[in-house]
């Protein structure tokens, strides 16, 4: 008897240490629901921010409600109202257009439900509690500097030809971008160093609606035949990896790629990875990397930090105006990639594996 009492004593034990073992993440895994609003699936990066989000809102204890609109505006805006009528406690928000969420916005305040725009500054709504991003004015400066350091600008060198792509217009970031860009380029393009022989300047004239690349390449299509007869374009301002492929797409079907026409220094950004591939090949010349799983991290400590009641982490109290109210922000740091340094920055960090580039 004394055995078979040991024997259920150590059992009762050690049941009672596995759910003391289990019970913090039990009772980490039910901090409440949040809702997550991305843009698209079409880009491998956002489907990298949706399950980077997940993650780390699990790693917090909260359950995320991920949702993709496929870029339309409407689904997008039945997600958000869904999510709030399932009770989010806040809503991390990617969206599509950042000018048309002011009434599920205001439905979400009525409810208590805080608001964290994602990537992308969602504009007219005094409803956006906070914001994680890049420091995004200075992604297009890396991209510029890249075409600065690819020609030679710094040393002199020149003239050279160039076109310039913005992003999609109803994205606040592709302002900064291009705002960013310029601050480089203008100068050279002042001095006669750099040419845009399409006279093509401004993001009234360069944007491009939803980030699209059949977009970008039918209009480099337009430009190549327009303004680049006998003459051969040096560079292109790409803003996004997803444009830069359409690009390339319409310079090789005009012969570039070769010894006697050389592809040019096509800039991008998010590291995608075809676009790796592309630089390998040595097509695109660069991008700008902006680890989603920082943001991600960042995004979910905002998150924790508003639902327990702590201070949370900002670092930038000027630069986003949303036109309603400056939101307080917090900003990551974009990095330059090329063939130089891709396998350190994007392969040993986990970001990209080394078999998907093959």
């Amino acid at each position: 008897m004394k055995t078979r009492r040991t024997t259920l004593k150590a059992v009762a034990a050690g049941l009672a240490l596995g759910f003391a073992l289990l019970a913090p993440h039990a009772q980490a895994q039910d901090k409440g629901l949040i809702g997550v609003a991305m843009p698209t699936k079409t880009s491998s990066r956002w489907i990298a921010d949706g399950n980077s989000m997940v993650k780390a809102l699990a790693d917090r204890g909260y359950k995320a409600d991920l949702q993709y609109a496929d870029d339309d505006i409407p689904n997008q805006l039945a997600q958000i109202e869904n999510m709030i009528t399932k009770g989010v406690k806040v809503l991390v928000i990617a969206a599509i257009d950042g000018t048309t969420l002011s009434n599920a916005l205001q439905k979400a305040a009525d409810k208590g439900i805080k608001v964290v725009a994602y990537d992308r500054l969602i504009v007219g709504s005094k409803n956006v509690d906070y914001y994680a991003t890049f420091d995004n004015f200075q992604v297009g400066v890396l991209q510029a500097q890249a075409i600065e350091k690819a020609l030679g600008l710094k040393e002199g060198k020149g003239p050279f030809n160039i076109e310039l792509f913005g992003g999609s217009a109803d994205d606040n970031n592709a302002f900064f971008f291009y705002d960013g860009a310029m601050s480089i380029l203008q100068p050279y393009i002042d001095k006669g160093k750099l040419v845009v022989r399409s006279n093509q300047l401004g993001m009234n004239k360069v944007s491009t609606l939803r980030w699209d690349g059949a977009v970008a390449q039918a209009r480099m299509d337009n430009l190549l035949s327009a303004y680049y007869g006998k003459a051969r374009v040096d560079a292109v301002l790409s803003p996004y990896d997803g444009l830069s492929i359409g690009i390339l797409s319409s310079l090789k079907g005009v012969g570039y790629g070769t010894a006697a026409l050389p592809f040019p220094h096509v800039t991008g950004q998010d590291a995608e990875v075809p676009s790796i591939k592309s630089m390998i090949r040595k097509e695109q010349g660069s991008t700008v990397f902006k680890d989603t799983r920082e943001l991600a991290k960042v995004t979910a400590g905002m998150v924790d930090a508003m639902l327990s009641g702590k201070k949370v982490e900002i670092n930038d109290t000027k630069t986003y105006n949303n036109k309603v109210k400056v939101v307080p922000s917090y900003l990551l740091k974009p990095v330059s990639v090329d063939l130089s340094n891709y396998k350190h920055i994007l392969v040993d960090s986990g970001y990209i594996k080394e078999e998907q580039l093959k």
